[in-house]
């Protein structure tokens, strides 16, 4: 099986994860993608401008090697525009692929499902502004955002990927409350395979994220069987 990929141009930490918890019978592929600032913070303007932009050149490039599936690798690029865009993103890719398609903010909502819960934690690398249409999105999808925790002070593209896993597992606790029946921890530049079990442990619920439910979408969508490098009881639902 070959998964193509498409990766925001400055995200450091998607490929990495991916390629630890890629099933043995498969290859993953990557393409990378653009439509925002490098210098810019990536607001809720960067975000919907990256999730208006043509992405006809990167699917060119990725359907070279005739994936059996495409990763939309960017949650925000779509929690920025609300769930209808979502699914048409997804419609827009597989027309144009001719193969089945996996967003990350997509595959969120489709965790979430699979878990049955509605009330939510949400983390994010993500500025305010953006974190309010994320909560929107969530909301659209008939999930409520309880509490929510997010860097102290805007941070640049480039920053988020090197957030570390401390930082991001500071943010999931503090994001946990009493009524949160799971965490959601969104972007797939920032790094949470190697914290999630140890999330689970301290909270006591399930911890989601972008990469990590990607994975999960998949191992659905082509009845992969369970392997020792994926994280999080999520994954006791296959």
């Amino acid at each position: 099986m070959k998964i193509g990929v498409l990766v925001p141009f400055t995200n450091t930490t998607l490929e990495k994860e991916l390629i630890r918890m890629c099933p043995s019978n498969a290859s993953l592929h990557f393409t990378r993608m653009g439509g925002y600032s490098l210098e810019d913070i990536p607001g809720d303007d960067q975000m919907f401008a990256m999730g208006e932009a043509d992405i006809s050149e990167p699917l060119r490039l990725i359907t070279a090697v005739s994936p059996n599936v495409i990763l939309y690798g960017c949650t925000s690029a779509t929690l920025s525009h609300g769930l209808n865009f979502d699914s048409s993103l997804k419609s827009t890719i597989t027309s144009a692929s001719g193969v089945k398609t996996i967003t990350a903010a997509g595959a969120l909502v489709s965790a979430l499902n699979t878990l049955g819960v509605r009330k939510v934690g949400f983390v994010s690398p993500y500025v305010a502004e953006l974190n309010d249409l994320a909560c929107k999105f969530l909301s659209e999808a008939c999930f409520e955002v309880v509490s929510r925790a997010e860097p102290s002070r805007p941070l640049k593209a480039v920053e988020q990927g090197s957030l570390g896993e401390d930082k991001v597992y500071e943010l999931a606790i503090k994001a946990n409350s009493a009524e949160a029946e799971a965490i959601v921890i969104s972007c797939t530049d920032i790094q949470t395979l190697d914290i999630i079990k140890k999330l689970e442990k301290e909270i006591g619920k399930p911890v989601i994220s972008s990469n990590q439910s990607m994975m999960f979408s998949l191992a659905q969508m082509f009845s992969i069987p369970k392997s020792c490098n994926w994280s999080g009881s999520l994954f006791n639902k296959l």
